[in-house]
């Protein structure tokens, strides 16, 4: 993006036209934005996202006062303007199309063939702007016997095996504790957009990206996914436990829990001396990874009373002086007080004059580049709260007409 004369990010120059809401959507978007792309939310007048309304915890205005902005809302949607248009308004469609013209990328995720009857579907778009990037989003693709299901991150979860694998052995199937299929396939769409991009700059043509939650989050099974392919055995929920490491998992000390990640015999054998248990390490039955895997309930046993003898501060000390992966378990406190997250920048503030203390705060972007950094220009917008300024810098003559009528 380019403000006042001066380019941001390495996308930089690329316009986006975002008609997504929710999660996986917007997670593509901000993070296109968070980059350096301009990107232009289109938002129902009066309604907007429907993250807006998902809450509490509300961010709160200058006068400490909860506003119409959940924190929900807040965590997908910087870096972007808001217009507020209506797709079922004729005129609403024309001003889209002509937005369009000036965009090299349209993200949206309506129900399958959603859009069509507005004349925004690809092929229509496609014959306007043939070097358009258009990505779709949905619950379960465009093709399949699933298609016309609508897409939620606790039914992709749930369809595409996650489920079955999180949770106590003993417990229900448990969802991982945010909308990660949502944000997984949002990370995916944004690769999948600049792959294209990539493509469209060589060939000067673009193309249709279907992209689902459900296969998303089928392709991050990655190694258990794999485990079941080879051994056609399904792997059952081992709570914190790891299906093929041992041990490799949550522990409790006398004054708290923490992980050991014993990642190789070497490392086993150094944690077992801390323990002053080197007799585990020297024990057939233990004494590798397949045999600890094969005898995982019994070892787990001996080294959960063992552990309990021991202070997590002073077991994390000594792991970290052998060289064994470990680490106690945090809090959302600890996590942004933490000076690491500090140090990396994952806790930022924007500047919003509306906002209390006259900013918001939110986490921030992982990635670090030595050139054209990440740069935060835009707090989430208000629903419409650009829509003059677009409808003026992209409609330009057509826009002054239709205000003087």
């Amino acid at each position: 993006m380019t403000e006042n004369g001066k380019d941001f990010g390495p996308l930089s120059g690329v316009r986006v036209l975002d008609l997504t809401r929710i999660l996986a959507g917007p997670t593509c978007t901000q993070l296109l934005g968070d980059y350096g792309a301009d990107v232009v939310k289109v938002e129902k007048p009066g309604l907007g996202d429907d993250t807006r309304a998902w809450g509490p915890p509300y961010s709160l205005d200058a006068n400490g006062d909860a506003t119409d902005e959940s924190a929900y809302y807040l965590s997908a949607n910087r870096n972007k303007r808001s217009i507020a248009l209506d797709i079922s308004d004729q005129r609403d469609i024309e001003i889209i199309k002509k937005i369009i013209l000036q965009c090299d990328v349209f993200v949206e995720n309506f129900k399958v063939g959603g859009l069509k009857k507005f004349g925004l579907d690809y092929a229509s778009l496609k014959q306007i702007k043939p070097s358009l990037v258009y990505c779709s989003i949905s619950g379960f693709g465009q093709t399949g016997p699933n298609a016309h299901k609508p897409g939620y991150d606790l039914l992709a979860q749930a369809f595409g095996g996650i489920m079955s694998l999180t949770g106590e052995p003993t417990g229900e199937p448990m969802k991982v504790g945010v909308g990660v299929a949502d944000v997984v396939c949002g990370l995916y769409a944004a690769t999948a957009i600049l792959a294209a991009l990539r493509q469209r700059d060589i060939s000067q043509e673009g193309q249709h990206i279907d992209i689902s939650l459900a296969d998303t989050q089928v392709s991050w099974l990655v190694n258990a996914g794999t485990n079941y392919l080879m051994s056609k055995k399904e792997q059952p929920r081992l709570g914190n436990a790891h299906p093929n490491i041992v041990p490799y998992q949550v522990f409790e000390a006398s004054n708290g829990y923490l992980i050991v990640a014993a990642g190789n015999d070497a490392q086993f054998e150094r944690f077992c001396d801390i323990l002053k248990r080197s007799d585990l390490a020297e024990n057939d039955k233990f004494s590798t990874n397949v045999a600890r895997v094969e005898n995982r309930d019994e070892l787990i046993e001996i080294l959960s009373v063992e552990i309990l003898k021991h202070k997590r501060e002073n077991l994390l000390e000594q792991m970290e002086k052998k060289s064994i992966s470990g680490g106690q378990i945090n809090s959302l406190a600890e996590v942004f007080s933490s000076e690491q997250v500090l140090a990396r920048e994952m806790r930022i503030k924007m500047k919003r004059e509306d906002a209390i203390d006259g900013f918001v705060e939110l986490i921030g972007n992982p990635v670090k580049f030595n050139n054209n950094p990440v740069t935060y220009r835009r707090p989430p917008p208000k629903c419409g709260e650009h829509t003059e300024e677009i409808m003026q810098e992209f409609l330009g003559k057509d826009f002054s007409n239709m205000k003087g009528n």
